[in-house]
């Protein structure tokens, strides 16, 4: 047990370190290739975030650890707006302009109750991954259009000035050890939930997925000690829309996958009322004359409120 507890911690620190490198690596070849910045954030960045997510999903699918992949994305949903976002607020309150609170949040929304009618019959078919998968390129369509225009609320990070050489090793090498210690994690993940008599989805939707939510965490209440805590909410609002419509549709496409009732009944019920008290709190705050929607510290009271009571629910019930 003490063995593969260690390697589960391993396996996080390098999932995290070489997903870094990996954005690093590629995003410096975008730019080399003529990406402006602001492309390269809105798509290469975004993608970078949920890199652990992402190569977890894959290597859990491969291993035939659908239920891993599956309590990943669900529970780095919860982690992201619950946990993430509630310590966030508790730091600073964040301003929202028009376009997130009354369009993303929305859409992240619709998204959810399409991924509660795709799994409604408790099962994901390829046909489910599929449709996940059009609406990635619908959001994906969305986003580059959003960051072609000159008012956009992004903005450019940040790309690091390497050689045509060291991007490549850079974004390779990243690229190497975030196979390695996906493949790492889930096996060790297995192994204890295999000891401990609990589900795979268990394991999936607690320490993998407060693990692989920690970048998002660090970044996020970084960005609000410096002031720009309105950056945190574009990572997670891009970073949950990519573990329901990429993460979760992966294991489907290794076949048909069966899934526990618990998945629609309390993971999804928790993804979902989450979400929506976050949409609810941005209209409430909205003021028409500002133009901008303020999330207050009462907000991330909230919202850590409901993850401890999710965790509660998660382990009080058989």
């Amino acid at each position: 047990m003490l063995w593969f507890s260690a390697v589960i911690v391993i396996g996080l620190v390098a999932l995290v370190w070489s997903a870094d490198k990996f954005v690093d690596g590629a995003s410096a070849i975008a730019q080399r290739a003529g990406l402006t910045p602001m492309m390269i954030g809105l798509t290469i960045v975004s993608v970078g975030t949920s890199a652990p997510e992402i190569l977890i999903s894959v290597m859990s699918a491969w291993s035939g650890s659908g239920d891993l992949a599956v309590g990943n994305a669900l529970g780095s949903n919860i982690a992201n707006v619950g946990l993430v976002l509630g310590i966030t607020l508790l730091v600073t309150s964040i301003t929202l302009g028009k376009n997130t609170t009354f369009i993303d949040l929305p859409l992240l929304v619709l998204a959810i109750m399409l991924a509660a009618a795709l799994l409604f019959d408790l099962a994901l078919s390829r046909g489910d991954s599929l449709v996940l998968l059009v609406a990635l390129g619908l959001f994906f369509l969305y986003i580059i259009r959003h960051g072609q225009q000159p008012n956009s609320e992004s903005e450019a990070p940040a790309i690091p000035p390497l050689s045509p050489v060291a991007a490549w090793l850079t974004f390779l090498g990243g690229l190497g050890v975030l196979i390695a210690s996906s493949r790492a994690l889930v096996w060790a993940a297995s192994q204890i939930a295999a000891s401990l008599g609990v589900s795979e989805l268990v394991i999936g939707l607690t320490v993998v997925a407060v693990g692989t939510s920690l970048p998002e965490m660090a970044a996020s209440v970084m960005s609000a000690l410096k002031g720009k805590a309105d950056m945190a909410i574009g990572a997670i609002i891009g970073s949950n829309m990519f573990n329901l419509l990429l993460v979760l549709a992966i294991p489907g496409f290794w076949g048909t996958l069966n899934l526990q009732a618990e998945v629609l009944h309390r993971d999804l019920v928790a993804v979902f009322v989450t979400t929506l008290v976050l949409a609810l709190a941005a209209l409430y705050g909205w003021n028409r004359h500002s133009g901008v929607s303020t999330l207050t510290r009462n907000t991330g009271m909230v919202l850590l409120a409901l993850y401890i009571a999710y965790y509660l629910w998660l382990f009080t019930t058989p």
